[in-house]
């Protein structure tokens, strides 16, 4: 892949994981405040962002968003993955001969 198209995909693909957490987020019936609360964030504000696509769950603190928001850490971390390093996850989950 060159780099001249890697950083629109990357922006496309954390829109895409944004939306994928506004759903899961609507699916728990959580507002952003709500979640930030369940996290410990000071600002709802970080909750936002990351669903229009502007950052991203940091590693870290994926196993809370997982169950601040009823999901398996494990599966949200990999569909995660999936979104923030494409690559990366094929390497790691997809079965090659």
């Amino acid at each position: 892949m060159h780099f001249a198209r890697a950083e629109p995909e990357a922006k496309l693909k954390r829109k895409q994981a944004g939306a994928w957490l506004k759903g899961l987020r609507n699916r728990a019936g959580l507002s952003q405040v709500e979640l930030a609360d369940r996290l410990g964030l000071k600002y709802y504000t970080f909750i936002s962002q990351v669903e229009n696509g502007f950052g991203r769950v940091p590693t870290e603190a994926m196993e809370g968003w997982a169950r601040a928001l009823g999901e398996s850490p494990s599966l949200f971390a990999r569909k995660l993955l999936e979104f923030y390093d494409p690559e990366l996850h094929r390497l790691l989950f997809e079965d090659q001969p």
